[in-house]
């Protein structure tokens, strides 16, 4: 075999869930990839339909017909990507292990339609009863967790607990945290259950790369909440078949346009609460060992709770419009996106929603998605600056990185919308060479990648194609060693550290947290139209992530700005390994 043979077509991100999927496994066992492709979810509404995140989904009378079943194993791959390649394998849990085929759909699951019609019927039957208007819902109760909010939050939420008409929100001024773990101690980390929270759960509206949808449906109650899953299919005939395996009436798809060679990466979630609306931004996929089931694997989340709209000209800050526009690009049905003008965004004003949008974008579309949003994100927050900026960058994948790449992003970090890096590369060829020999010295001492070598993960079997790796374009010197600070975890989070090492306070440090790694997929490229001469960005991924600026009296130099706000999961300084032969990143075609 050609060992720079690459069979996932340089998509990065495939790689390595193989890589993990092959060092969670027995190694004495055969694998493979999986071919099996998995459905995924749309959101109809007929006409006179006026669905929102206040009511949830209006859905038409369930189906008579029987669900469909057809085989391939569901419950522990995988969505498809929007071209053949092999897919992550199956990621037992400790309790449970996929053995042999199993229907694809929602059809195995426990989701008996008829059944559901019925209770739903005994139900309506019930509110119309003589008796009905004696019984009160009882106010909903927080679900009780071992998890603390920041002390933010508990400012906040103590200060509302003073106004009888005001809802108790656990994360008000918003929060990031890592992912719990199996076999760790508890620490300022969440678990999914404590995001969830089922028993209140009314409306999810979910984004993810990966799904394990019998993991999923055991964290939701399907009888109480309708679910919008926001995914992809490689045809019309998958996505009928994903439509024929779900109750209509609970769950509902949006399949984004892709482009060639692109994936629905995006990992997003909005979940209608009674009170409130949770807008919460992960690293990880609605899969059970990227929440720390497995003991393997951490991630990070950033998670905002949101109440309702008491001002009848209530606005979207900047985050809110740039998340609906996110949302409407995908396909979302234009009243559920509407409605998220009925929550107070103002909370969300210090932060920034920024996207990656799967297409060509020409106009002013293209400085509001990819690096270019980036940047204007940055710039928006008044955090631009012609001063030297120390990157830190933790990604779950290493691609086709060069010096553009680097020199865009770093660019887009000092608040530039994108021209800076495009008019260079777009000079003469002599000019171009000079600017990347000069770009390359001086982002070594600037930007750093955190990825874990070989040594690090010794004991999986997988990583990436060392093409990349040995490409003389590709930045070595950049890259440090990840290390997490629970000893023994695989990170799987994608983070972006901006900071100053000055004590100017006016320097404030940031970080962007989401779904991206560093690759050109996921930021995209900005090139000249042929047709019109002008800039034209071209993003092949669905990416999304938070902008959250570190700021305060007490903000320190430094990685201590990060201190009370966010957690930084890795080990730093990381250890530099690209300048010597010694160490190596993690390739799992060479394992």
């Amino acid at each position: 075999m050609d060992p720079h043979h690459d069979p996932f077509d340089g998509d990065e991100e495939a790689a390595i869930r193989y890589a993990i999927a092959l060092s969670l496994q027995d190694h004495n066992a055969h694998v493979s990839p999986s071919t099996h492709q998995k459905p995924i979810i749309e959101l109809d509404s007929d006409e006179n339909e006026d669905d929102d995140l206040e009511h949830g989904p209006k859905c038409p009378p369930t189906p008579k017909k029987s669900i469909q079943s057809a085989p391939g194993d569901i419950g522990k791959t995988e969505l498809p990507t929007s071209r053949p390649m092999p897919l992550s394998l199956p990621l037992p849990s400790p309790e449970a292990t996929s053995h042999g085929a199993q229907p694809s759909g929602f059809a195995t699951l426990g989701l008996d339609r008829k059944k559901m019609e019925e209770e739903r019927l005994a139900r309506a039957a019930k509110r119309k009863a003589p008796h009905d208007d004696e019984i009160t819902e009882p106010r909903p109760q927080r679900t009780k967790t071992n998890v603390q909010p920041d002390s933010a939050s508990v400012t906040r939420t103590a200060h509302a607990s003073t106004n009888a008409k005001a809802p108790l929100l656990p994360y008000p001024k918003g929060t990031v945290k890592k992912t719990w773990a199996t076999g760790y101690p508890r620490q300022d980390d969440i678990k999914i259950e404590e995001i969830l929270q089922k028993e209140q759960l009314e409306l999810a509206v979910l984004s993810s790369f990966q799904w394990d949808d019998e993991w999923l449906l055991s964290k939701i109650d399907i009888k109480k909440t309708k679910l919008v899953c926001i995914a992809f299919a490689s045809s019309e005939a998958q996505k009928e078949e994903m439509r024929a395996n779900v109750p209509k009436d609970r769950i509902r798809f949006c399949f984004p346009s892709m482009m060639p060679a692109g994936s629905m990466h995006s990992k997003l979630q909005l979940l209608k609460f009674p009170n409130y609306l949770r807008v919460v931004i992960p690293t990880g996929n609605l899969v059970p060992y990227d929440w720390g089931e497995t003991g393997v694997m951490e991630n990070m989340v950033f998670l905002i709770d949101l109440p309702m709209a008491t001002n009848p000209e209530n606005q979207l800050t900047m985050f809110g419009q740039e998340l609906c526009y996110f949302l409407k690009s995908s396909g979302l049905d234009e009243s559920l996106v509407n409605s998220l003008s009925k929550y107070d965004f103002s909370e969300t004003k210090q932060y920034r929603f920024v996207h990656t949008i799967g297409k060509s974008h020409v106009g002013e579309e293209w400085q509001r998605t990819g690096y270019c949003g980036l940047g204007r994100a940055v710039n928006s927050l008044g955090l631009a600056t012609t001063s030297n900026v120390e990157l830190d960058f933790v990604v779950a994948s290493l691609g086709a990185v060069n010096t553009d790449l680097i020199s865009a992003i770093y660019n887009a970090a000092q608040g530039d919308n994108g021209m800076k890096e495009y008019e260079k590369r777009t000079t003469s060829s002599g000019k171009k060479k000079t600017a990347q020999k000069t770009g390359l010295s001086y982002y070594s001492d600037n930007f750093r990648i955190y990825f874990p070598s070989d040594e690090t993960v010794s004991r999986s079997r997988g990583g990436k194609n060392s093409k990349w790796w040995d490409s003389p374009t590709f930045p070595r010197d950049l890259i440090h060693d990840c290390k997490s600070v629970r000893p023994g975890l695989l990170m799987h989070t994608k983070i972006l550290f901006a900071r100053h090492t000055s004590h100017n306070k006016s320097q404030i440090s940031w970080a962007y947290l989401g779904s991206a790694n560093l690759s050109e997929s996921a930021w995209g490229r900005l090139v000249k139209d042929r047709a019109s001469g002008q800039p034209k960005l071209n993003c092949r991924n669905w990416e999304c992530g938070v902008l959250i600026p570190i700021e305060g009296e007490t903000v320190k130099p430094g990685w201590g700005a990060f201190d009370k706000k966010i957690p930084v999961p890795m080990v730093v300084p990381g250890e530099a390994y690209g300048k010597s032969n010694s160490k190596r990143p993690w390739f799992f075609l060479e394992a």
